[in-house]
């Protein structure tokens, strides 16, 4: 007999049917400490470098996978991924896991998985604006780009107009075409006008860094 499973498996993302990403968030967790531990049983035959090199293959590349579908999770979801990098900073820095944690993250220069994941949709965002996202992606925006009805300041800024709030606020309100405008929005007008995507990442990122911990 063939059970049936509360949860599905696509291209690695655990779903189920409210979306919660709980499961998602579990194998995540469940698979950076096991790599995390590996590291550590050599962490005292590396050095600074290749350990950092080691947590970003093998923990931070986790943590970042399909991580835009994680925007606007609940603080106890987002906190559990979290304590996985508070962990790999202090292996890289060799610090005390009684250190604070924000010092660690700016010496590494490292952003907070809740900004990972903002830089994330950002960085989907200008790629679906400038052709260089698939077609389902950049069809998501199509509706929303602004279009004022006369003519307004705010019409050459570069802004996408929200789509109104939605009846599923559970999961409505994360949907790619609902994060994308608030977050590209938010951004300073001389990074949504960039014209490079290299230098787009360079500034969305510092803009994200210097807003966390300045």
């Amino acid at each position: 007999m063939i059970s049936i499973s509360n949860t599905a498996t696509n291209l690695g993302v655990v779903t189920d049917g409210t979306l919660d990403m709980s499961g998602h968030v579990k194998k995540i967790v469940r698979a950076a400490s096991f790599a995390l531990h590996r590291i550590g049983s050599l962490r005292k035959y590396l050095d600074t470098t290749s350990t950092e090199r080691l947590v970003h293959a093998f923990v931070s590349s986790r943590l970042d996978y399909c991580n835009s579908l994680l925007y606007g999770l609940p603080a106890k979801e987002i906190h559990k991924l979290q304590r996985i990098q508070n962990s790999a900073d202090r292996m890289v820095t060799r610090c005390s896991k009684h250190s604070h944690i924000t010092p660690i993250l700016q010496q590494l220069h490292w952003l907070p998985i809740r900004e990972r994941i903002t830089y994330k949709v950002a960085l989907l965002t200008y790629k679906a604006l400038h052709d260089m996202a698939p077609m389902y992606i950049a069809d998501l925006l199509l509706l929303a780009q602004y279009q004022p009805s006369r003519s307004l300041r705010s019409s050459t800024q570069c802004l996408l107009r929200r789509p109104p709030p939605s009846r599923t606020t559970h999961y409505g309100d994360r949907s790619f075409a609902a994060s994308a405008p608030t977050i590209w929005n938010d951004l300073p007008m001389s990074i949504r006008s960039k014209t490079s995507l290299d230098s787009f990442k360079t500034a969305s990122k510092t803009h994200l860094f210097v807003n966390c911990f300045c």
